[in-house]
């Protein structure tokens, strides 16, 4: 017998490859470390053309360092919606999993509401025929 799998394990192992590597690039440069150390390279790379004694390989207005955030741009933003595009196929998934949860749980309590019924109409049928014999003797 073997191991049930719900809908995110299902989802996250038909993924492929560059599906997940687009979610990994897309989760790390969303976070402040990627900003963080990206300021870092930036300050360095400048502060480097600055002072540089001999050769500045990137005088001010540093059009390559522009160059490579135009780059990293024109790379990002579509790699970023394809994880938004994932993201909201999850969240699709997970709505569908919710609403068939939300049938079952109801047709569950439907039927112990019919059975608590059934039992209450069971108990009262009984206090009423003792009621009766009651009255009979």
């Amino acid at each position: 017998m073997g191991i049930l799998k719900n809908w995110h394990q299902q989802h996250s192992e038909n993924l492929s490859f560059g599906s997940r590597l687009a979610d990994k690039v897309a989760s790390n440069m969303g976070s402040w470390r990627f900003i963080i150390i990206q300021t870092i390279i930036v300050v360095i790379w400048m502060a480097l053309n600055f002072v540089a004694f001999v050769s500045h390989w990137d005088p001010y207005p540093f059009i390559l360092l522009n160059l490579l955030f135009s780059t990293q741009a024109a790379y990002a933003a579509p790699i970023i919606m394809m994880a938004q595009n994932r993201q909201n196929e999850r969240d699709r998934m997970n709505a569908e999993a919710d609403y068939k949860t939300n049938i079952q749980a109801k047709e569950e309590i439907e039927a112990l509401t019919l059975k608590l019924n059934s039992m209450e109409v069971d108990k009262l049928d009984k206090i009423i025929r003792m009621l009766e014999e009651l009255e009979k003797k």
